[in-house]
């Protein structure tokens, strides 16, 4: 009988110390590969990057509108950029005027084919 209460009395005896080892076993592999364990530093390093250099493309961008907003300022309108933009906006040309479109963005230009 003594040999039957053994396992049992050593179960019981196991039961609590071996919650605790998973309950400390859970939090220490959510530390680890957890959502912001460690091994997710990297990824926030990366998003960081990418937040700097999109946050550096939109302060430019401020800065550049900035500057034109400044152009337009009813007591000192910059007289060349009215004139753009009443052109595009309102699509006035002069009878003695050619039009020539250049592409927004100069890096996708097409090759000018030489001459032959």
């Amino acid at each position: 009988m003594t040999a039957m209460r053994n396992p049992l009395q050593l179960m019981k005896r196991a039961i609590l110390p071996a919650l605790g080892l998973l309950v400390i076993a859970n939090f220490v592999g959510y530390a680890v590969v957890g959502e912001n364990g460690v091994l997710s530093w990297g990824d926030y390093r990366r998003a960081k990057a990418e937040k700097a250099a999109q946050l550096a493309q939109l302060q430019t961008e401020r800065d550049r509108l900035q500057h034109r907003a400044q152009l337009l300022d009813p007591r000192n309108v910059d007289p060349d950029l009215a004139e753009e933009m009443v052109r595009r906006n309102l699509g006035l040309v002069r009878p003695d005027e050619v039009i020539v479109e250049l592409p927004a963005d100069p890096a996708a230009a097409p090759a000018v084919a030489p001459r032959r």
